[in-house]
Order: C-alpha cells, then sequence, then structure tokens
C-alpha cells in the first residue's frame, strides 16, 4: 500500500528565486510527522506546495493515491487535505458555531466523522463560545477554533503551521493535549512547530529542513537522542 502523503524531488521558486531543492516527504496513513527547521529554510514554501496555493517547479506530490501536482486548493482540500494555517485566519463576523457549521464536511466518509459536539468536547472552551464572533475570542480561543474548523472537514491529513506559536503557556498545553487526542485517535497529522521537546513526545518521525533540502530524518528515539541535530538546524 502506498503512503498517504508521498512527495519527491520536490522544487520550488519564487520567480527566479529558488527555494526547495529536491525535497522529500513521505507520511503513512495513521503517523504523526514533523516538518522542522529555522525561519526561512523552505517549511512555508513545501506547505504551500502541498496545499495547492503554490505550484511547484518540478517534483511530484502524491497524496491519497492521487497525483496532486498542481492541483487547485480547492480540488487537494476536497480529496482530504486541512491546513490550520499559521496566523489562525478565522472570520471576524462569524461566530464560533457558524465556522464549525460553514465547514461541516464528510467527503472521506469517515466511520465516526467530526460534527460540532465532537469539536465542543476536544474544546470545552469553544462550546461556552459557540454564539461569539471570531474577534470577540482570545488568541487562544481562536487556535481552538481554527482547528475545530479543520477537522470538520474531516480530513486524511491535518496541517498545523505554528499552532502553538504566540500562545499562553496554558492554553499551549491545551493544544498539545488536543494533538495527542487526535493522535490516538488515528488521524495522521504535519505538525510545523518549534518545540522540539513536546513534538519528540508526540512524532512518529521528523524531517529537518535546511535551505531547501532535507538535512536529517529520523524517528524521535534518534531526535531525542543527538541533541546536536537541535542546535545545528533548529537553533535550539
Amino acid at each position: 500500500m502506498s503512503a498517504l502523503l508521498e512527495v519527491t524531488e520536490l522544487q520550488a521558486a519564487y520567480g527566479s528565486s529558488q527555494v526547495l531543492f529536491g525535497l522529500d516527504l513521505k507520511i503513512e496513513a495513521g503517523e504523526v510527522a514533523t516538518l522542522l527547521g529555522r525561519n526561512g529554510m523552505g517549511k512555508s514554501t513545501t506547505l504551500r506546495c502541498l496545499t495547492g496555493w503554490m505550484a511547484p517547479k518540478s517534483g511530484r506530490i502524491r497524496f491519497a493515491g492521487e497525483d496532486v501536482t498542481g492541483w487547485s486548493a480547492d480540488r487537494i482540500a476536497r480529496l482530504g487535505l486541512a491546513i490550520v494555517p499559521e496566523g489562525r485566519q478565522v472570520f471576524p463576523n462569524l461566530s464560533v458555531l457558524e465556522h464549525l457549521q460553514a465547514f461541516a464536511a464528510n467527503r472521506c466518509a469517515a466511520v465516526q466523522p467530526w460534527d460540532v459536539e465532537r469539536v465542543f468536547a476536544l474544546f470545552p472552551r469553544l462550546k461556552e463560545r459557540a454564539s461569539n464572533m471570531g474577534n470577540q475570542l482570545s488568541g487562544g480561543e481562536q487556535q481552538m477554533l481554527a482547528i475545530g474548523r479543520a477537522l470538520m472537514t474531516n480530513p486524511r491529513l491535518l496541517i498545523l503551521d505554528e499552532a502553538t506559536e504566540g500562545l499562553a503557556p496554558l492554553i499551549r498545553e491545551e493544544i498539545w493535549r488536543c494533538l495527542a487526542t487526535l493522535r490516538e485517535a488515528g488521524q495522521t497529522i504535519l505538525v510545523v512547530d518549534k518545540y522540539v521537546k513536546r513534538l519528540i513526545a508526540l512524532a512518529d518521525h521528523h524531517c529537518i529542513v535546511e535551505r531547501g533540502r532535507v538535512a536529517w530524518r529520523g524517528d524521535s528515539a534518534a531526535l531525542d537522542a543527538d541533541h546536536a541535530l537541535w542546535h545545528r538546524y533548529l537553533g535550539v
């Protein structure tokens, strides 16, 4: 059986400025994987290519059995890819409930699909704020809503881009708890974040990107055992 996501020799550029130089990435169904690296090393560009917001210069992206290279963002989303974007990007004039209802879909025919009540069970704070507009939520509540909104699409693959960035420690812990719960439920996840210790506890394997190339890949045990990698590539 092929991987849920398989990226081969991905190259991408902004005009004459090339950013990705033959990046490879593979995620099996049910795995939690990370994409690590300092700012400006190509992580965001990789996500833009995966989600259809940027066309790669060359290489192949296979997702859910389809070659989705060059597909539009909406077409890839309908195949079962959802992203929790950096900066949350909630709608200021929609309530929490309206956000969740607007994104409700089960295109992949999940046996136990995410619905409003299931999201509220994962994030009780959202249930308390169900009638609040997006611009009336705290940063942490907006992040919970962004995750809940993505889950309402019942994705095959959930991507989280800096989901804990700028959050208070208690809220950050709630997001990590949420991700651990999703992992236990079998959700396939790709995480971009800087908290290496928490990612080691969460993820199955890791990919470190340096200047648009894969500098290192391995499992959590290997990453945990080599702190020199952290200093060399992650600035920890």
